[in-house]
């Protein structure tokens, strides 16, 4: 099967967008007179998105009065606190150039909102060069869903067995087989650690961008 374009997840996987969280956590524990908290926390619940990250931070429970007033708190500063920090991971600014000069196409499929991840994407000077962005607000169900992926494939007018899909969670992988892409897991984004990509079912899995780059040389998938 011919490759003919990668698509990433966005946190964790194409870009390290924990130290603008952290920073985020960190402000708001800061105006409450608390210690700062260990990095480390922050990073290993993000997948969970912003009520992992709250949950944890503060080490409260959901059913807290304070916990949504924390919630939207934090919502609300990251909006103007998403693309100062963030930003490509080591190895992946050569792995899209690798890509783009095969010449394949990327794009991102993430379950962030679209507030959010258009402006960073713009921060970052990789908006003109991606290829497809699906956030949560193009589709009605978001990963594990396979419709995001069924979505970005269909927007590149690719049959989804030419397409690979990498990602840094479990939910990439099950979205990614089931909408019937070729899936990749990556072990250096916010994995939890009780947690193991290599059981997730993917296709392979990488430890740095540029394990990808084998991929190009060939342009083939081998299931």
């Amino acid at each position: 099967m011919a490759l003919q374009a990668i698509l990433f997840d966005m946190d964790g996987t194409l870009l390290d967008t924990a130290p603008d969280f952290i920073a985020v956590i960190q402000a708001m524990r800061a105006v409450r007179q608390l210690a700062p908290v260990d990095e480390a926390r922050v990073r290993e619940v993000i997948s969970g998105g912003a009520r992992a990250m709250v949950l944890n931070a503060f080490e409260i429970d959901s059913s807290d009065p304070q916990f949504e007033v924390l919630r939207l708190e934090f919502l609300e500063r990251y909006q103007s606190h998403c693309a100062v920090f963030s930003h490509l991971y080591d190895g992946m600014s050569e792995l899209l150039s690798a890509i783009e000069e095969a010449p394949l196409i990327w794009g991102v499929v993430t379950n962030k909102p679209l507030c959010y991840a258009e402006p960073i994407m713009a921060q970052l000077g990789l908006a003109e060069r991606c290829a497809v962005l699906i956030c949560p607000d193009h589709v009605a169900h978001s990963k594990p869903d396979p419709e995001p992926l069924t979505l970005a494939c269909r927007r590149l007018g690719l049959d989804p067995s030419n397409v690979l899909f990498v990602g840094d969670d479990l939910r990439d992988i099950q979205s990614g087989n089931a909408a019937g892409t070729q899936t990749c897991a990556v072990t250096f984004g916010y994995i939890h650690p009780d947690d193991n990509p290599h059981q997730w079912g993917a296709d392979r899995v990488i430890e740095h961008p540029l394990q990808l780059r084998e991929l190009l040389d060939n342009r083939l998938v081998k299931r």
